[in-house]
């Protein structure tokens, strides 16, 4: 894991509230559809355990790169996968955990910023009490995102623990 300065965690803080703006209605019911659509897309359950969501909000094919908000809900976490390029993570919400393989499990904090090599073979998620929501930049996808490997165990998930 790699700290970032802070010019660009005030940038990406930017970058977040602003994607997360959004007009408030007084009727319940339609407020609730859009704070659902602001979540973006149910994640693939072959890729994930428990809920969560994926919102694309940028991507440039000419430049190789993609950013979108992941909102997981107590306890849901990702497969093992690895990136082909870094994989940045920016926490706006919640606790969520980091495990790289062949390192301790790290607890994740509204606020914190990291970076990922590429080829680290990692998982990342929510802790089983609380919901987690990062933005995730892949700044160079040109040969590919993701290569999503085995399900995390939960002895290895609970060893955050």
């Amino acid at each position: 894991m790699k700290k970032i300065n802070i010019a660009s965690v005030v940038f990406i803080t930017v970058l977040s509230i602003s994607c997360n703006n959004s007009k408030s209605t007084n009727a319940g019911t339609e407020k609730k559809e859009n704070e659902t659509s602001l979540k973006g897309n149910k994640a693939p359950a072959d890729y994930f355990t428990g809920n969560v969501w994926v919102n694309p909000l940028a991507y440039d094919s000419l430049a190789y790169w993609t950013i979108a908000k992941v909102t997981f809900e107590p306890g849901a976490h990702s497969n093992w996968h690895t990136h082909p390029g870094k994989q940045v993570l920016v926490i706006t919400e919640g606790t969520g955990y980091l495990k790289e393989n062949g390192k301790p499990i790290q607890l994740l904090r509204k606020g914190d910023v990291v970076i990922i090599q590429p080829g680290v073979k990692h998982w990342h998620g929510a802790t089983p009490q609380n919901g987690f929501v990062q933005i995730v930049m892949n700044p160079d996808i040109k040969n590919g995102v993701v290569n999503w490997l085995e399900r995390v165990t939960d002895e290895e998930y609970k060893s955050g623990k």
